[in-house]
């Protein structure tokens, strides 16, 4: 099975190799046919502690790496929200 990759905005930093990345996603209400957004907070593993708060990275499954921890950094967007 393909691993899913997500892309989100990273809310913080604090913990060491990890980011916290808040994903948006939208999508139809079934009944009052208006676009909702809805945001999730993942834990992602971050090796080189490079990617600070406020940068736009791409998220990847991966094999557990702690109780909360199932995502790797794949990617960063080379603008970020911090300007």
């Amino acid at each position: 099975m393909p691993k899913r990759i997500l892309e989100g905005v990273v809310v913080s930093d604090k913990g060491d190799k990890t980011i916290i990345v808040k994903v948006e996603r939208t999508f139809l209400h079934p009944v009052l046919k208006k676009t909702v957004r809805r945001s999730k907070k993942y834990h992602a593993h971050d090796e080189a502690n490079a990617v600070k708060t406020g940068e736009i990275v791409k998220i990847v499954e991966c094999a557990p790496k702690s109780k909360l921890k199932t995502w790797e950094v794949l990617s960063q967007a080379p603008q970020s929200l911090s300007q």
